[in-house]
C-alpha cells in the first residue's frame, strides 16, 4: 500500500455501513480472546469443603456419566477397529521413527537346550542384584529347566547413587567379587572364569550385544558426570580387573528383551513380551525386512548376514495419539504433564497414573456430585497423591462392608467427616471403570502387535501358531484381576479377527531380568 491510497482508503470507509463494522468486530472477538489467554494451562482450584452448595447432578447421574465416557469405546468391534489403526502406526515407525520400533543387536532366540553357569546382574533404580545362573536344558517333558543357585541383592541408596564415574562401577564389581567368594565356596572351584549377562534399566546406546554407550542414568544418579559416552561394559570390566576378577561381559539387555528370551528358553511359543508395572515396554520378534534398513544404523554388514530374525523395543508407551478416544480427565492430565503426549498408552494403562485418573473423577465428583459429603478427603487434591495400590484395594475388597478398602483409603487420606457406604461404592465403581478400559487399551496394542507380527511373517490370523506373550511388572502381577481381564479382551479380539481363542496368551516370567541376562550370553556364544 502506498502512501497516495490513504484518502482513497478513508473515503471508502465513510460510505461502508455501521453494521459491516459490527460483523468484523464480532468475527476477531474470539480470535482476540484466545490470543489473551495464557500460554501454559491453568489448573482450576477446587474448594476444599463444598457443603451447602447446590451441587449440579447426583452421584448416581455423574457415575453414570463416568461410566458411558469409559465404556463407549471398549464394544469389541470398535477396539477391532483401533487395532487395526494402531497396526498402521507400527507400521509407520518401523519406517522412520527414531525413538520407537528399534531393533536391538539380538537376532536369535534360545532353543532350550542351552547349559552351563553364569552371572546374572540386574541394575534397577533402587537395587542391584546379582545371581548365579544354572541352565538345565531339556528335561523329559520338552521344556527346559533353569535355577538360581544363590542370589544377593544390595540397595542402592543415596550414598550409592552420589558415587561419580567408576566409583559407582568399583562399587558394582566389590559385589560382583562377593559372589564370586560365595560361588567358589559352593563349586570348590575359586579359579573358574563366569561370563556375565546385564540387564540394564537404564538409557544406553547400544553398539554391538555386548557394548553400548552409557547415557544419563537419570534417578539421582551421577556415575554419568565422568563417564557419559564411555562403553558400559568396558566400565564394568576395568572394575572388576582393578578386583583380579575372573568374569567376562558376554551380553547386556534392557528388560523388555530379558523378558522375551527368558521365557522363549523355556516356552518355544513366546515371540513377544510386555512389561507393565509403574511404567510399560513391550518386545516383539519380527523379520529383519520388516523394518527400514535405516532403522539399524551402522552395523557391520557380518550382523545382516548372520540375522533373519531381531528383537524389537517397541516403546509401545508412546503410542495411541489420536486413535485411542479419551476423557476429559485423560486431557486434564496430560495437559499438566511434564511431558504432555510423549506417552499417551502408558498415561491411560501403567500404575502411575491409573490412581491419578480416578483422584481426578473424584475431585470431580466432590464439587458437582457431593462426593464425601462435599468435602475434599486430605491431600485428594494433590496431583499423584491417590496410590494405585488404593485404587486395587477397592477392586480387591469384596466384602459388604469394603473395610479393608475404607482402612486404605482412610490411611492415606483422612477425613473430617464419616465416609459413607454410597462413597466406597461410588469409588469402587470409578476404579473398575478405569482398569477395565486399561485392560481393553493393553489388549488392543497387543493385538495389533500380534497382527503385525503374524502379517510380517506372511501368516493368516486364522492360521498362525499360538503365539506367548511373555509378562513382567507388578500391575500385572499383583493388580486384581488385571491380567486375567485383559486375557479376556484379547480372546474377543482375537476370534473376531478369525483366530482361536488362546491364539495368544499372557504368561508371567517371573525372576525374568535375572534369568534373561543368562540366557542372552547363550544365546551370543559362539558369535
Amino acid at each position: 500500500m502506498t502512501s497516495r491510497s490513504g484518502p482513497y482508503l478513508l473515503k471508502l470507509f465513510e460510505y461502508l455501513p455501521l453494521r459491516f463494522f459490527k460483523a468484523i468486530a464480532a468475527m476477531l472477538s474470539p480470535i482476540l480472546r484466545s490470543i489473551s489467554q495464557p500460554s501454559t494451562p491453568q489448573i482450576r482450584k477446587r474448594p476444599r469443603h463444598v457443603v451447602g452448595t447446590m451441587h449440579q447432578k447426583s452421584m448416581e447421574t455423574f457415575l453414570g456419566g463416568v461410566r458411558e465416557l469409559f465404556t463407549a469405546p471398549l464394544d469389541v468391534g470398535k477396539l477391532l477397529q483401533l487395532s487395526g489403526e494402531l497396526r498402521l502406526e507400527y507400521l509407520d515407525r518401523l519406517q522412520s521413527s527414531p525413538i520407537s520400533m528399534l531393533p536391538s543387536y539380538q537376532h536369535t532366540l534360545p532353543v532350550g537346550s542351552e547349559t552351563g553357569d553364569y552371572l546374572a546382574l540386574d541394575v534397577g533404580g533402587s537395587t542391584l542384584r546379582i545371581a548365579v545362573i544354572r541352565l538345565l536344558g531339556r528335561k523329559a517333558d520338552g521344556s527346559s529347566d533353569r535355577q538360581v543357585r544363590r542370589v544377593r541383592q544390595f540397595e542402592i541408596d543415596k550414598a550409592i547413587r552420589d558415587l561419580s564415574g567408576e566409583a559407582f562401577f568399583d562399587w558394582m564389581a566389590s559385589r560382583i567379587g562377593e559372589m564370586l567368594t560365595m560361588y567358589g565356596h559352593m563349586t570348590g572351584n575359586a579359579s573358574a572364569q563366569l561370563a556375565m549377562g546385564l540387564s540394564w534399566s537404564f538409557p544406553i546406546e547400544q553398539t554391538s550385544p555386548r557394548s553400548g554407550k552409557l547415557l544419563k542414568m537419570g534417578k539421582g544418579f551421577r556415575a554419568t558426570e565422568e563417564c557419559s559416552g564411555q562403553d558400559l561394559s568396558e566400565l564394568i570390566m576395568r572394575s572388576c580387573r582393578k578386583k583380579n576378577l575372573n568374569v567376562v561381559m558376554r551380553a547386556i539387555v534392557n528388560d523388555g528383551t530379558a523378558t522375551l528370551i527368558s521365557q522363549a528358553y523355556k516356552d518355544p511359543s513366546a515371540r513377544m513380551s510386555l512389561i507393565m508395572g509403574t511404567g510399560m515396554n513391550a518386545s516383539v520378534y519380527l523379520p529383519v525386512s520388516a523394518l527400514h534398513r535405516s532403522k539399524f544404523g551402522d552395523r557391520p554388514e557380518a550382523w545382516f548376514d548372520a540375522a533373519d530374525h531381531v528383537l524389537v523395543n517397541t516403546e509401545l508407551s508412546m503410542f495411541g495419539k489420536s486413535i485411542l478416544p479419551i476423557t476429559r480427565w485423560d486431557e486434564d492430565l496430560n495437559r499438566a504433564h511434564q511431558h504432555p503426549g510423549f506417552q499417551p498408552l502408558e498415561y491411560m494403562l501403567t500404575g502411575r497414573y491409573l490412581g491419578e485418573i480416578v483422584r481426578l473423577i473424584l475431585v470431580d465428583a466432590v464439587a458437582d456430585a457431593g462426593l464425601f459429603d462435599g468435602q475434599l478427603p486430605d491431600r485428594l487434591d494433590e496431583p499423584y497423591t491417590l496410590d494405585t495400590k488404593i485404587v486395587a484395594a477397592f477392586e480387591e475388597d469384596t466384602s459388604p462392608n469394603l473395610a479393608a478398602a475404607r482402612a486404605t483409603f482412610l490411611k492415606a487420606h483422612r477425613m473430617r467427616t464419616k465416609l459413607s457406604q454410597s462413597d466406597l461404592l461410588f469409588v469402587q465403581s470409578v476404579a473398575r471403570l478405569v482398569s477395565r478400559r486399561a485392560q481393553a487399551y493393553l489388549a488392543t496394542a497387543l493385538h495389533a502387535l500380534w497382527t503385525l507380527r503374524t502379517e510380517a511373517e506372511g501368516l493368516e490370523t486364522g492360521k498362525s501358531c499360538h503365539v506367548t506373550v511373555a509378562c513382567n511388572g507388578t500391575i500385572l502381577e499383583k493388580y486384581p484381576g488385571f491380567r486375567a481381564q485383559t486375557q479376556t479382551y484379547l480372546d474377543e479380539l482375537c476370534v473376531l479377527s478369525g483366530a482361536a481363542k488362546g491364539a495368544v496368551t499372557l504368561e508371567m516370567a517371573p525372576e525374568s531380568s535375572l534369568f534373561g541376562a543368562a540366557v542372552a550370553v547363550c544365546c551370543l556364544e559362539g558369535t
